[in-house]
């Protein structure tokens, strides 16, 4: 019977597989606790939640199905765009909300203005931290960023790319009646100069010797500009 570690090991790219999957991990937990940091701001939520609440309100089904359609509707843009999803674009659907979860239930809610202004910011700054870090994993990113990454692969930056897209999601969220607040202002303009930043310092790229064009269409890591 096959080692379990030579199942996973076929599922990674060739080069460096274990470090790899670790930087994917903890990108995604970082990405989850960061999240769930905007929250316990309570200065608004990013603009996906907004527009996930949004479509709750209107079609009555719960944020986390809503959540998990949008997310089938975003990988279906993918297609055009010729984006493959990898082990990193599962890991994305499961992994982060466990961790939202979790450091919801283990941090409080400050009350003093200076504390939660400066909890918006680390949150937004460990948001595009941990976006750099799984998507430079090289292991598939998650359905939203592998649309800002497909989109940026054409010649776009990088950083209008995602300001544009988590622009676009706020607007139909707040007109669909989602909560926007000043965090949510914050994260939509700040997130796209962020990934501009640390994509490219957290990128891991194919080693000599190793197809370099196959870790790099895998990684969905778009030249930025």
């Amino acid at each position: 019977m096959p080692h379990p570690w030579t199942a996973v090991r076929s599922l990674l790219p060739g080069d460096r597989p274990a470090r790899r999957l670790v930087q994917l991990n903890l990108g995604l937990v970082l990405y989850g606790a960061s999240t769930a940091l905007l929250l316990r701001s309570g200065f608004g939520v990013d603009p996906w939640t907004v527009l996930h609440q949004g479509l709750h309100q209107l079609v009555g089904l719960s944020v986390g199905t809503v959540s998990i359609l949008v997310s089938l509707l975003v990988l279906a843009c993918w297609i055009p765009l010729r984006q493959r999803p990898g082990i990193g674009t599962v890991l994305d659907a499961v992994l982060v909300g466990v961790v939202i979860d979790a450091t919801l239930a283990c941090t409080p809610t400050p009350h003093v203005l200076w504390t939660r202004g400066a909890l918006l910011l680390l949150s937004v700054l460990l948001n595009g931290i941990a976006t750099g870090c799984y998507i430079g994993a090289g292991l598939g990113a998650g359905p939203r960023d592998g649309l800002m990454t497909g989109l940026a692969a054409r010649g776009h930056s990088t950083r209008l790319v995602r300001t544009g897209i988590e622009l676009a999601a706020l607007g139909a969220g707040w007109l669909l009646g989602g909560p926007v607040g000043l965090g949510t202002l914050v994260y939509a303009l700040a997130i796209g100069p962020l990934a501009q930043v640390f994509l490219p310092l957290l990128a891991m790229s194919e080693r000599p010797g190793r197809s370099a064009g196959r870790g790099r269409r895998r990684s969905g890591v778009a030249p930025v500009s």
